[in-house]
């Protein structure tokens, strides 16, 4: 039987994320830190743990048939490979930066100038559109330095929170990208290994659901049930079971997290008592 190939960064900020990802979806890893393949006894995939700046290309050649990667390391590699699922986690941000002194007025602030960045393809095409001819220099590692140092007037680079550009003196004065991490496939998987694929994502779909929802228990008198059920849809429809108390049932409903606590007001208005929230581990719709 066929194994899929999975490549994950080895260490850095989507290691955890990752790894934590084939937990949820309850796929045991050996541990792979100190080796680059890492089998799964109970799940057809093996970890390969690479640089992430690797990763598209040992895709592109077929030594992994699938990668977990930064949106921008996916678009600066070019490779060519298909977005098998957008992930949802290590939301940040490809900006450019310059000194806090700098008196910045807009993008033609960078005609001419020296830019030191990890992504000059991203860059490059972004300078095009604008219509700006700048000098990249490509730097791989703490490319917030550059300013201080003389090497550039201005950085690209990743940012998340923003706190190691103040460190260094420098402010954030144009979003290039928004990023996140993807679950990216080689073009050309066999059959046997798109199904394992398929498998995957299922699993994965069912985690991101349940974490979207909440599953609540309440007790209402039954006169205010036919309310209630208008306001807990719930997958199809609540299920209502009786109480012991004459007159009172128990209701069970799944609540979506964007709208759970106006729904709570709600339910409390039309009499809902014992209100319990209990989080949901997979859902499968």
């Amino acid at each position: 039987m066929e194994r899929l190939k999975i490549a994950i960064q080895k260490s850095g900020r989507l290691t955890e994320d990752s790894q934590n990802l084939f937990t949820e979806c309850s796929i045991e890893i050996q541990d792979g830190k100190r080796q680059l393949l890492a089998p799964s006894p109970n799940f057809p995939i093996d970890l390969l743990y690479l640089r992430d700046d690797d990763i598209p290309q040992y895709i592109e050649d077929g030594i992994a048939d699938v990668g977990i990667l930064g949106e921008n390391i996916y678009v600066e590699s070019g490779a060519s490979l298909r977005i098998a699922k957008r992930l949802g986690f290590a939301k940040c941000r490809l900006s450019l930066a310059v000194q806090r002194s700098e008196k910045y007025s807009g993008a033609d602030f960078f005609q001419g100038k020296r830019i030191a960045t990890t992504y000059p393809n991203i860059v490059k095409k972004y300078l095009a559109e604008k219509g700006i001819s700048a000098e990249i220099h490509q730097i791989s590692g703490s490319v917030e330095i550059a300013p201080n140092i003389g090497l550039a007037d201005a950085i690209c680079d990743i940012v998340s929170t923003g706190s190691t550009l103040m460190s260094n003196g420098l402010k954030e004065v144009e979003t290039v990208m928004y990023s996140e991490a993807l679950m990216v496939a080689n073009q050309n998987l066999s059959a046997e290994k798109e199904q394992i694929l398929q498998k995957l994502l299922f699993r994965i779909a069912a985690v991101e659901t349940a974490k979207k929802n909440k599953y609540i228990l309440l007790n209402a008198p039954n006169e205010s049930i036919s309310e209630i059920c208008s306001i807990l849809p719930g997958m199809k429809s609540p299920t209502i079971l009786p109480l012991a108390k004459e007159g009172w049932s128990s209701l069970h409903s799944v609540v979506n997290e964007e709208v759970f606590w106006e729904v709570i007001d709600q339910l409390k208005e039309k009499g809902a008592q014992g209100i319990l929230v209990v989080p949901i581990e997979k859902m499968i719709l």
